[in-house]
């Protein structure tokens, strides 16, 4: 059951366009989270809620260094998901 409950979140985390748009720019590598924020024309908190998403769905891992937060890419949600598919 747990198995499909990673699945579920990876689904509903990849469902998402806006979603799909951090993922891309985490894939060239690591970013703040006001870089990820800057293409899209919403609030930066909304676009905290998209990353707690990603995180919850381990997509997105969250590093500290110093007062930065980085944000980086965890392909293997996204594989698992594929091999499923």
């Amino acid at each position: 059951m747990a198995m499909q409950s990673d699945l579920d979140q990876t689904l509903v985390a990849l469902a998402d366009p806006t979603r799909r748009a951090i993922l891309q720019r985490l894939a060239q590598g690591e970013a703040r989270v006001t870089e990820l924020a800057r293409p899209f024309a919403m609030s930066l908190n909304s676009v905290s809620k998209h990353i707690r998403v990603l995180q919850r769905a381990r997509l997105v891992r969250r590093r500290r260094a110093g007062r930065e937060h980085l944000m980086s890419f965890d392909p293997q949600p996204r594989d698992e998901a594929a091999a499923w598919i």
